[in-house]
């Protein structure tokens, strides 16, 4: 089973950082009973220094190259992933997808409906490069900007309704998709540096909530457990 993860700055992580990445493939490592394989044309981490994604400095070093495997980027979103998934998914042959995506367009590029329609782009690309492939979609968690900027608030919330209506009209039983929930107990004080970005625990809640789905849904891998 190949597994691809799709995101943002979330995601990507920058130098340093472990990544929610990692922790899926540690929970991978521990929970999945076959072979399974990690895929994507990119493994870097971004560097905030030159701004540029080029960094290799993972907070785990053992963390394996193969491993590294993803698709995702620092201020990408899914106006940015819809044209680049279908060659990902077709040179990866992707099984699953494992998709977080949204803050950054909301932020920068595209109202609700225009993300909404970029997703349903994106969700059209990857299957037409794998008819069978599965997703996991994670909605758009509000960072610290929502809780002072009430009209991108209400745009996030609109855009996770449409991403929830995408998903009932467009999963199917030879394409499964799921609509993941906001990880139990998130909490961006908490669980960002920055109000925005996964710390430790962010990376643990936001791999654990795909982990859930996996489980719950498909069978795959085992309840996730926080070291």
């Amino acid at each position: 089973m190949r597994f691809m993860f799709v995101g943002d700055s979330m995601t990507i992580g920058r130098a340093g950082d472990y990544t929610w990445r990692y922790r899926m493939w540690q929970h991978l490592e521990a929970t999945f009973d076959g072979p399974y394989r990690i895929v994507g044309p990119r493994c870097e981490l971004f560097d905030t220094s030159v701004n540029e994604p080029v960094s290799h400095a993972y907070a785990d070093p053992a963390f394996p190259g193969h491993a590294r495997r993803h698709l995702a980027g620092w201020g990408e979103g899914w106006q940015h992933m819809a044209p680049l998934i279908g060659s990902a998914v077709r040179s990866g042959r992707a099984d699953v997808l494992l998709v977080s995506l949204g803050l950054i367009d909301l932020g920068f590029y595209t109202a609700a409906d225009e993300t909404a329609a970029n997703a349903r782009r994106f969700i059209a690309q990857a299957r037409a490069a794998r008819p069978g492939i599965r997703m996991v979609l994670l909605p758009v968690i509000p960072n610290v900007r929502a809780e002072s900027d009430a009209p991108f608030a209400a745009e996030v919330s609109r855009f996770n309704e449409l991403l929830a209506k995408a998903v009932a009209d467009l999963s199917t039983e030879a394409s499964p998709i799921l609509l993941a929930a906001r990880p139990d107990a998130y909490e961006i004080h908490r669980d960002t540096y920055d109000g925005t970005h996964p710390n430790a625990s962010g990376e643990h809640r936001l791999a654990g909530e795909f982990a859930a789905v996996l489980h719950q849904a498909w069978g795959i891998g085992g309840p996730y457990r926080t070291p």
